[in-house]
């Protein structure tokens, strides 16, 4: 019998939600995907040790303010994260514009056109990176342009219908619907615990599988933050799963039968619904839930980039002293 996982493989494309350069190795998914959190994590490892020094020795060859060089540098060991990664994978690497602009339009079509210029410097074209945008209005914006500049977006901290919704519209390559994080919400909300089937996360990412499928649109689903290997059984046949390595190895030694959940050919008709920046704004409004992850997710994103930076900055004055 084979693996839970490698019956995955036959009807979903499995990305690793990790930096881990061994876990990656061992593991072939076809694509990645990083964070402010998963880099961070990488750079903390012995792997990464020359990374950080050529990083910073760049950095000290930098004019500017000490904040802007210490960002920049930041910037640089993001890349270099990702570039490792791009080695393992055959596929597509996510790599995520700052937390901090994530209200901001401008500045975030401007910050990933740096990071595909600084991929092409390492000879990593644009076709092997998707950058990853919290979908907020402005990113879903942000995004659009990108798309029709030929740079495709993987839109992340998804929570709700009104954010798949607008970034069909804005006809953006990928989305990762959140699924854990809705469970810790509803848990936490209800003081219920959930099975995979009742599961407000999964449930969730089925109707925005659906709404897709049933309406035509082509931006790939990839179901993403995972609290249990059922989470993961309860999506199979998604387009995408993004998943950690420790429920990768789970499923890798699991030989029991996984059944599939999704397909095109279970679709269900769904209305089409009229999305304006006006109904966006409303229905998170009304989404609690959405509304309290997305500005959550952001905030802690936020706050690992400012943790990156503080140890940049740590690096860059000990070489000055």
């Amino acid at each position: 019998m084979t693996s839970k996982l490698d019956q995955l493989r036959e009807i979903t494309t499995v990305v690793a939600d990790t930096g881990d350069i061994e876990a990656v190795a061992r593991l072939k998914p076809v694509d990645c995907t990083t964070n402010p959190s998963i880099v961070l994590k990488a750079l903390g490892t012995p792997m990464f040790a020359d990374s950080i020094k050529e990083a910073v020795a760049w950095g000290k060859k930098q004019g500017g303010a000490s904040e802007a060089v210490a960002s920049a540098v930041a910037d640089r060991l993001a890349i270099s994260v990702g570039a490792a990664l791009s080695k393992l994978v055959p596929g597509r690497v996510s790599t995520e514009v700052d937390a901090d602009l994530s209200f901001d339009t401008k500045a975030s079509i401007a910050k990933a056109h740096s990071i595909i210029a600084a991929y092409k410097e390492r000879g990593i074209e644009k076709d092997r990176i998707l950058i990853k945008l919290a979908s907020t209005w402005e990113g879903i914006r942000a995004a659009e342009v990108l798309q029709k500049d030929g740079i495709d977006c993987n839109l992340t901290l998804l929570f709700s219908k009104a954010q798949a919704v607008a970034c069909a519209d804005a006809k953006v390559f990928l989305i990762s619907p959140f699924v854990g994080r809705i469970l810790d919400w509803y848990k936490k909300s209800t003081g219920k615990d959930y099975t995979p089937e009742e599961d407000p996360g999964v449930l969730s990412v089925r109707d925005i599988y659906n709404y897709y499928k049933a309406n035509d649109i082509k931006t790939v689903v990839m179901g993403a933050s995972f609290r249990s290997a059922a989470e993961v059984e309860a999506l199979a046949g998604c387009d995408r799963l993004t998943i950690a390595p420790n429920l990768l190895e789970e499923l890798s030694k699991d030989e029991g039968k996984l059944e599939r959940k999704l397909s095109p050919d279970m679709k269900k008709p769904a209305a089409k619904i009229e999305m304006d920046e006006k109904t966006f704004r409303w229905m998170m409004n009304e989404d609690a839930m959405a509304t309290e992850k997305l500005s959550e997710g952001i905030r802690n994103f936020a706050k690992d980039l400012v943790t990156l930076r503080t140890m940049v900055t740590k690096e860059l004055q000990a070489v000055a002293a």
